[in-house]
């Protein structure tokens, strides 16, 4: 008995003395597509989760300089060159669409003044272009929520099916490792561990690739919704400034 442990050990160290790497090389084809796989979902996710951490920092902090550069000014006409510095700013974008919006309507207004005197029907005009403003504010709102948002999707989608690829590896290991027993008409476990070491690493890869996906997903996406509601303050904000200022 001490004779046959001794060789199924040897055995074993012969087949995996070079450790991790021998195993996913001499691992079958199939396990390697998997790994591969999980290799290309895991160095995509990591792309999106390094350039989502730039863009959403630059983002939050050009918010917070706009809105104090917005809040130390009296003219909004003065707000509009200077909000053309933050271009990471995604509330800095809102007041730009509804600025646009707003000098459209004044443009409008003006033109209009003649026929005003003369109907004395300025108002339904002036209702139109408040909701013309606020409409503006809020396309701003959705496409910067969309960008900041975007390849998100991917993080979601990979920590949702890695662990189910790596499943797959999993089963495919262990029927291996059934078919290894049934073409030596043995259990030991010389003949079970390659095909067991194989499921074991594809698992654990679905594992790696998956958890961070799951992870910084949720994380950014706590962030992504508090910069929305930055946003939607600011816009209801600039709607009753424009309701006070310009649209009596």
């Amino acid at each position: 008995m001490k004779e046959i442990s001794d060789v199924t050990m040897a055995d074993i160290g012969g087949n995996f003395h070079g450790g991790l790497l021998d195993m996913i090389s001499n691992s079958g084809a199939m396990v390697q597509f998997v790994l591969l796989l999980l290799l290309f979902f895991s160095i995509i996710s990591w792309a999106i989760i390094l350039t989502k951490y730039r863009i959403i920092r630059k983002t939050k902090k050009e918010n917070d300089m706009f809105i104090e550069a917005y809040m130390g000014s009296t003219k909004m006409s003065d707000v509009f060159p200077e909000s053309r510095k933050f271009k990471y700013s995604a509330v800095a974008e809102v007041f730009r669409a509804g600025y646009v919006e707003l000098g459209k309507i004044s443009k409008t207004k003006r033109e209009s003044l003649a026929a005003e005197e003369v109907t004395g029907e300025g108002s339904p005009i002036e209702m139109r272009g408040f909701d013309n403003v606020e409409r503006a504010l809020n396309r701003a709102c959705g496409s910067e929520t969309t960008k900041l948002e975007s390849a998100l999707g991917f993080l979601a989608t990979t920590g949702s099916i890695s662990p189910f690829i790596g499943l797959f590896g999993t089963v495919w290991g262990i029927m291996n490792a059934f078919r290894g027993i049934g073409a030596r008409g043995s259990a030991t476990l010389a003949v079970v561990a390659p095909g067991i070491s194989e499921a074991l690493i594809a698992t654990a890869a679905g594992l790696a690739a998956a958890i961070p996906a799951v992870i910084f997903y949720n994380y950014y996406l706590r962030h992504i919704r508090t910069i929305t509601i930055e946003m939607d303050n600011f816009a209801s904000e600039f709607l009753n400034i424009v309701e006070r200022r310009y649209l009596k």
